[in-house]
């Protein structure tokens, strides 16, 4: 199975002790979304984990310790940076803190197991084509030499986002299509493979490739090892990716971007940070009696298994 960190919450930046312990401890336990007193088990072991998926907008509090979880199990590292500031991510490093902590992750486990997102991709008044144009140029001469490939996808417009952020200007067809020229361009420019994940829409005249951004091709490339042949169901519309299991919680991430699904508004992930309890094995809070705890389903996808860089038959 593939173990997401980061689709529900940033935990790399705001729950770090706890993550760490988790694989230390080797299981974690995750509330269900919709059934609040069911609680699934997974077990963090080789064995069990076939890669560890991390997704965050500032890896910087995990520098030091990262190789104890890379040293064991396949992982990959989804970097988000993007070109708007404190007024739509109030929570996220600016961008030339956020370029230099990628390089110095780059360095500790390598570019192939590294790809910067640069989504999703708004427009308003203040954020223009332009600059995406010039803050992407700038982003990209400095980190094409770190990173496995650029990833971006274009703002799903959902009903909670017209009150959250009422700035947006819709795009239309013809604004999509001269960002991604601008991008793929760019992108060319620097000798860099770029991407789109959960975006409808063929840019491939513009030199941009369209897959999911976690796909078995593209962990078992960044960790040299073997995947079977299976079907990507993905987890939305438009994603291509294998499925996961995601041990954060949704209403807990505290970068407060004003573009989030994963928070219903940043009070309320706030006030859910004051339950965190580091030695717990739920992000949040503690189990309680009434709570009934199962055995997740943990199947693995690997057509060879990965011991420490060595590959063994099944």
């Amino acid at each position: 199975m593939i173990i997401n960190t980061g689709g529900r919450t940033d935990s790399v930046q705001y729950y770090t002790k706890w993550l760490l312990k988790r694989f230390k401890e080797g299981y974690v336990f995750t509330r269900n979304p919709l059934f609040p007193n069911k609680i699934n088990r997974y077990e963090l072991t080789l064995d069990k984990v076939d890669c560890v998926v991390f997704c965050s907008k500032n890896y910087k509090p995990v520098l030091n310790d990262i190789k104890t979880i890379t040293d064991k199990f396949n992982t990959y590292f989804h970097y988000t940076i993007t070109a708007y500031g404190k007024d739509i991510e109030p929570g996220v490093p600016d961008i030339d803190e956020s370029i230099e902590t990628l390089i110095k992750l780059s360095e500790i486990v390598g570019k192939k197991r590294v790809s910067w997102r640069y989504d999703p991709v708004l427009l308003t008044e203040k954020y223009t084509i332009d600059v995406h144009k010039k803050t992407f140029e700038y982003m990209a001469a400095k980190l094409a030499p770190y990173i496995d490939r650029c990833i971006f996808s274009f703002v799903e417009m959902y009903k909670k986002l017209q009150s959250n952020m009422p700035e947006i200007i819709p795009f239309g067809t013809e604004d999509m299509c001269v960002i991604a020229e601008i991008l793929g361009g760019i992108a060319a420019k620097n000798g860099m493979y770029i991407q789109t994940c959960g975006t409808n829409g063929d840019f491939s005249q513009y030199g941009i490739h369209k897959s999911g951004c976690t796909t078995l091709d593209i962990l078992g490339e960044a960790n040299g090892v073997e995947f079977k042949t299976l079907k990507h169901k993905g987890m939305r519309q438009g994603c291509g990716c294998i499925e996961s299991r995601d041990i954060g919680a949704y209403d807990t991430c505290l970068n407060g971007c004003k573009y989030c699904y994963a928070n219903k508004n940043p009070v309320k992930a706030f006030e859910n940070y004051k339950f965190h309890n580091p030695n717990s094995p739920l992000l949040l809070g503690d189990v309680k009696e009434t709570d009934i705890i199962t055995q997740g389903a943990q199947r693995s996808f690997l057509k060879r298994t990965s011991v420490q860089g060595q590959l063994t038959i099944e």
